[in-house]
């Protein structure tokens, strides 16, 4: 399988930047052809620039800027997302490609006055998160209800193949658990990618 792995991490000593070189072993090992994006040492610019709000909405001009993560997009038959969770939600620079790379004509179509189309991303059959929270699991789910778990499972997905199936791995507590813990996380980590 194709896989594009994107990383949103800046420190690359970070327990996440281990986390994505596991995944990034484990699926070569597996025999997939596996693409790494990493957003911050590519130095992607998360921020939508006036022109190209302007163009959003058309798509003969709106992929411009982005052709090369855009190809990415359309090579992928797997889509893994590495990165903590900041603020209950993404890092600014992984919402920042979600902005400027996932545009109309290229993940959905918008027709006037109809619901947007989703599925345009039939090519991505399988899509995996792999993130690590500050906070305790029962915070995030129960009393915050894992906004950015549903944003990515039902809203994102959405816009992949019918049948893509959802992975998340999550680490929680992250800045209060020792060693023996992120080894465990890591070991779950790639049994997963090893059945990718």
């Amino acid at each position: 399988m194709k896989v594009l792995v994107v990383h949103a991490h800046p420190v690359e000593e970070s327990f996440n930047t281990a986390l994505r070189r596991t995944i990034v072993e484990t699926l070569i090992r597996g025999g997939h052809d596996v693409r790494l994006l990493d957003l911050y040492a590519e130095g992607f610019s998360p921020a939508l620039t006036r022109r190209e709000r302007l163009d959003y909405h058309d798509p003969a001009i709106n992929v411009t800027p982005v052709q090369a993560y855009v190809d990415q997009l359309h090579w992928a038959e797997g889509l893994v997302l590495v990165y903590p969770t900041w603020w209950y939600g993404m890092p600014a620079m992984l919402k920042g490609w979600f902005d400027r790379v996932w545009l109309p004509g290229v993940t959905f179509d918008v027709v006037p006055d109809q619901p947007i189309k989703p599925h345009k991303m039939s090519n991505i059959r399988r899509f995996a998160v792999v993130t690590t929270y500050g906070s305790p699991w029962w915070l995030v789910r129960f009393y915050l209800g894992d906004p950015v778990r549903k944003v990515l499972g039902r809203g994102v997905r959405r816009l992949m193949a019918r049948d893509c199936r959802f992975d998340w791995h999550a680490l929680y507590r992250m800045d209060d658990v020792g060693q023996p813990e992120r080894a465990a996380f890591l070991a779950k980590v790639t049994a997963a990618f090893s059945r990718f």
